[in-house]
């Protein structure tokens, strides 16, 4: 009996353990024909009744079922990439394409849901469904459903050479990531870094058949060396690499940003927007781009202050060491130094008191204490990769809700950085017909070592919890359509959820519940909490203004470069943010080539979208911290207000719902910044 190709396998239980490259074609290709024929008969079904089955509903069922497809396949590439794998995606990503762009241009299908909006039925819609009506409309007309033949083909073309060109972005960063090493032979090179990062690299050697050590570019090893070897020269080197990648071939992404930029403000025009930020952001808390232009200017001025008293301070400092000149290697180095020298802190002390083991079983208490969830392990072999966890949540009831996995460590074929993506949007309810949600969280965590468990650092602490927050808002959705719940809200809202989670890791209270000494349980001692909890602002300007930096240049390259007339987009998107850097030097150090948010992930025009939901994170977490940080009662309003409601509604909305008043950008000042410097 054959087997069910594991791509078109529908079950909860995702075969993870039996997909293979060999697979993604047929089952692409067998779930684009079904998506296709069914998209067919729906626009040319003008004999039916229109009702909210035959037109949203149908649609919105089609385009799950192909997504079902697809999303563990783009899980795979990030996760457990192989030139197999990336070869038989490549071979249909073209197909997958054309089917999206087509969906959303097909005047024929616009029609008949813009017919069904006008009938009783529709006039009888709930305040959701109505909602969802209006906004599925948008996304045709955003789509340029309603041009003439000409420009609905010219932005299909666009709309298939981007998604070509942001794979290819994606592929460059990995495979020059991958590919440099860097082999130390001289132990007195890596002076200052942790015991446990020389062992990794001693380990990373012995794996390849080579003598002494061998850093990677992988964020635990770049952020080792950066923040604690003494060695200039090794820190310079490993930044320069670490900016270099995306600049050389074969995977030199330089030539492909002007084509994306390029791409994206052709599209925006033909659709009738200024440029792409005016497109990108219509549907978002900003608006459009000078909306998000704004926000990031007052910042500016808001921040400046402490920035400077920040780098004043590190200049200082650095005179002091013998050190010099500041460069942009240094920073890191410094800050560790100088936290060292006024807070009497080294990071690296914390790192014992947060073994992952511990920190996810705090966390999941947590989320008992607060929204009455139980989280276990539970066990499955259907993974990609043996350090894969998988866990089940129940609500207060009992009932399974949802489930997710758990990938915390670094490996050659995964990509960098921490990441939470959605699987299955299951139904929400009480009943049988309920059926639970399905998600994902990746990061690159420092793995176990020979005679230590997993110990995070506190910014890793903050990162678990990041990720979390994400999971949570997909997990608890009680929205019954998809496109309406979970993560599927405004840019610029779905970051709230995320940073709120992270306010726990610096509280008292919560750490004792994630924190125990690895090796003797011990909490964290109390002076060494006051001391990081002393230093939480310490170089907050510095840290804020290279967010706002890099908001300022996605935004300009999207809405001023021009390729034909400004030349070398990283030079060009570095002379935008002088005026908020040290020296040019620090300007030019920006990661461009493999800034994989802006050309492959999602947040084009959008990055300003962090600090945008910090400040109302920030606010948010005063009503916590005023009635207690594990309020149950509190934590319940926050689910059915904000958590568990997607898009449910407007989130300015339900902002003001849950405060009772509009956002206070001063918050994240007070909890970030303190009192304004007094700059001479």
């Amino acid at each position: 009996m054959n087997q069910i190709n594991p791509f078109l396998d529908r079950s909860f239980d995702i075969p993870f353990d039996r997909m293979s490259a060999a697979d993604v074609r047929p089952a692409v290709q067998a779930a684009l024909r079904e998506a296709s024929d069914g998209v067919a008969r729906l626009a040319a079904d003008a004999d039916s009744p229109l009702t909210w089955d035959s037109t949203v509903g149908e649609l919105d069922r089609l385009t799950e079922r192909l997504r079902r497809v697809t999303n563990p396949i783009h899980h795979l590439l990030a996760v457990a990439e192989s030139p197999a794998l990336r070869e038989a995606w490549t071979g249909v990503l073209p197909q997958v394409t054309t089917f999206w762009a087509r969906l959303y241009l097909n005047r024929e299908l616009r029609e008949r849901i813009g017919a069904f909006s006008e009938s009783e039925e529709a006039r009888g819609l709930d305040d959701l469904h109505q909602r969802h009506l209006r906004r599925t409309l948008r996304e045709f007309d955003r789509a340029g459903a309603g041009l003439p033949d000409l420009e609905r083909a010219r932005l299909e073309a666009i709309d298939v050479e981007l998604s070509q060109l942001e794979q290819t972005f994606s592929e460059n960063v990995l495979d020059a990531t991958a590919a440099w090493t860097l082999q130390i032979r001289d132990g007195a090179r890596l002076d200052g870094i942790p015991e446990d990062a020389r062992d990794r690299f001693r380990h990373r050697a012995e794996a390849g058949g080579m003598e002494g050590w061998v850093i990677t570019l992988d964020a635990p090893a770049v952020q080792a060396v950066l923040k604690h070897a003494t060695d200039r020269d090794l820190r310079a080197e490993i930044h320069s690499a670490y900016l270099a990648r995306g600049t050389e071939a074969p995977w030199d992404n330089r030539p492909l940003i002007p084509r994306i930029l390029e791409l994206r403000r052709e599209k925006a025009r033909l659709l009738g927007y200024a440029d792409f930020p005016d497109f990108r952001l219509e549907e978002q808390m900003a608006k459009d781009g000078e909306g998000a232009r704004t926000f990031l200017e007052e910042m500016v001025e808001r921040t400046r202050p402490y920035w400077i008293r920040d780098f004043d301070e590190l200049r200082a400092f650095a005179l002091e060491t013998g050190l010099g000149e500041v460069r942009p290697w240094d920073t890191s180095w410094l800050a560790e130094q100088l936290r060292k020298s006024r807070y009497d802190l080294d990071e690296e002390e914390l790192r014992p008191y947060f073994p992952l083991r511990k920190v996810m079983d705090g966390l999941f208490e947590l989320a008992r204490r607060l929204f009455a969830l139980e989280i276990e392990e539970t066990a499955t072999k259907a993974v990609w990769h043996p350090d894969v966890r998988y866990y089940t949540v129940r609500d207060a009831s009992g009932m399974r809700i949802a489930a997710f996995y758990a990938d915390l460590f670094p490996r050659p074929e995964k990509r960098q950085g921490a990441w939470m993506s959605d699987f299955i949007y299951g139904v929400p309810g009480d009943d049988e017909a309920s059926s639970p949600h399905l998600a994902n969280m990746c990061a690159n965590f420092p793995p176990p070592s020979d005679n230590r468990p997993a110990l995070l650092a506190h910014r890793d602490v903050e990162t678990l919890f990041h990720e979390f927050g994400h999971l949570l808002h997909h997990c608890t959705s009680r929205v019954p359509i998809e496109g309406r719940g979970g993560i599927n809200v405004a840019w610029d809202w779905v970051e709230l959820p995320s940073q709120f989670m992270e306010n726990w890791s610096w509280e008292q209270d919560a750490l004792a519940l994630i924190s125990g000494h690895w090796a003797t349980g011990e909490p964290i001692p109390d002076p060494l909490f006051e001391r990081m909890k002393r230093a939480r602002r310490f170089l907050g300007g510095w840290a804020q203004m290279r967010q706002l930096s890099l908001g300022i240049m996605d935004l300009a390259l999207h809405g001023e470069y021009d390729p034909e007339t400004d030349g070398d987009a990283v030079a060009w998107a570095s002379d935008r943010i002088l005026h908020i850097s040290p020296t040019p030097e620090f300007a030019a150090a920006n990661p461009l080539p493999s800034f994989l948010h802006l050309f492959s992930g999602g947040y084009a025009a959008s990055y300003y979208s962090y600090l945008w939901s910090e400040v109302l994170e920030a606010d948010l977490f005063g009503r916590f911290r005023d009635e207690g940080i594990f309020s149950r009662e509190l934590g319940q309003e926050y689910m059915d207000t904000i958590l568990s409601r997607g898009d449910a509604e407007d989130p300015d909305v339900l902002f003001r719902r849950f405060m009772g008043r509009d956002p206070d950008p001063e918050a994240l000042l007070r909890r970030n910044l303190g009192e304004v410097p007094a700059i001479p």
